[in-house]
């Protein structure tokens, strides 16, 4: 098969019942979910399978979950199939997506992953109050004219950054809300074809999310970072990093910086990679990747069926 990366979804792909088919199949699944359970002292994966939409929806619930699904896939692919990161030519994930990115690549534990992920989520969550800050996503804007935009925003007073450069035409910036809303404003004036506020509960990966950035600073200095199987294309430079104090650092920054998944599909693309496997919940970086590079094949693997024929694809 193809060069291939294997890339690991973030915030926005749960759904209630993600992960259960696997856990039902592969006994390797189940004790993923096993490991995030025991490690978070909380039934996480009773909540995934059968608790409230609201629930999950939390940021300290979804983002471990996320990577709980995303990593018992990747345990499947490697007991069932022989079939691991080190296979791929990189991995990388959208935003929280990296910590299972990295974790499928051999560079943070099962257990150490989901505890830094439920302290980012609280953190994150904890960093601005309800209500003051804000996120929206500008369809059909360049990545200049939305720079332009959080520009103009800025002058209401308070912050407003480009948070996600996800791909041509679909730029989600964050900031404080009232910067937010002009900037919204001024989208529909510059002609921008939908400016759409994010049901979000806190402005992710803006200068506002500096409390959390410094939590979880001290939470990544407390954790141990192997060098990866793989190397990672790290979300604040779209560049691979292989060097665990490189890894610890760009975590850290992550949490304010801006996550540049379009031109880490580039720099995949252009480092040969010619098919993406999203491993976990949905399909929403599938959807975008072909938006950024047209030649770029993609994969969902998130179902006992899609990790079998991906499994025999590759063995050709």
């Amino acid at each position: 098969m193809a060069d291939f990366a294997f890339i690991f979804p973030g915030q926005g792909s749960q759904f209630t019942g993600m992960g259960k088919a696997l856990a039902e199949t592969y006994p390797a699944a189940r004790e993923v979910f096993e490991q995030v359970d025991a490690a978070l002292s909380q039934k996480l994966s009773e909540l995934m399978w059968s608790g409230s939409e609201e629930e999950l929806r939390l940021t300290a619930n979804t983002q471990p979950a996320l990577m709980a699904v995303s990593v018992a896939a990747m345990a499947v692919l490697a007991q069932e199939y022989n079939v691991s990161a080190e296979s791929a030519r990189f991995v990388a994930g959208h935003s929280l997506g990296e910590y299972s990115a990295l974790c499928a690549a051999g560079a943070i534990g099962v257990e150490d992953c989901a505890k830094l992920l439920r302290i980012r989520g609280e953190a994150m969550q904890a960093a601005v109050p309800a209500g003051e800050g804000a996120m929206a996503a500008l369809l059909g804007a360049s990545l200049e004219l939305a720079e332009s935009l959080c520009r103009a925003g800025e002058a209401a007073g308070g912050t407003c950054q480009v948070a996600n450069d996800n791909a041509p035409g679909q730029v989600v910036i964050s900031g404080s809300k009232a910067a937010v809303e002009l900037a919204m404003e001024q989208a529909k004036a510059e002609g921008v074809k939908k400016a759409v506020a994010l049901p979000v509960s806190a402005p992710f990966h803006c200068a506002l999310m500096q409390p959390a950035a410094e939590a979880m600073q001290e939470a990544l200095a407390a954790t141990n970072i192997s060098a990866p199987i793989t190397p990672v294309i790290a979300n604040v430079t779209a560049a691979p990093v292989t060097d665990p104090e490189a890894i610890r650092a760009q975590l850290a920054e992550q949490v304010t910086g801006r996550v540049r998944w379009r031109e880490s599909v580039v720099a995949m693309h252009e480092a040969g990679v010619t098919l993406m496997a999203e491993a976990g919940a949905g399909k929403v970086l599938t959807v975008m990747n072909r938006r950024t590079v047209k030649e770029i094949n993609g994969v969902t693997l998130g179902t006992p069926g899609e990790l079998e024929a991906f499994a025999k694809a590759l063995k050709g």
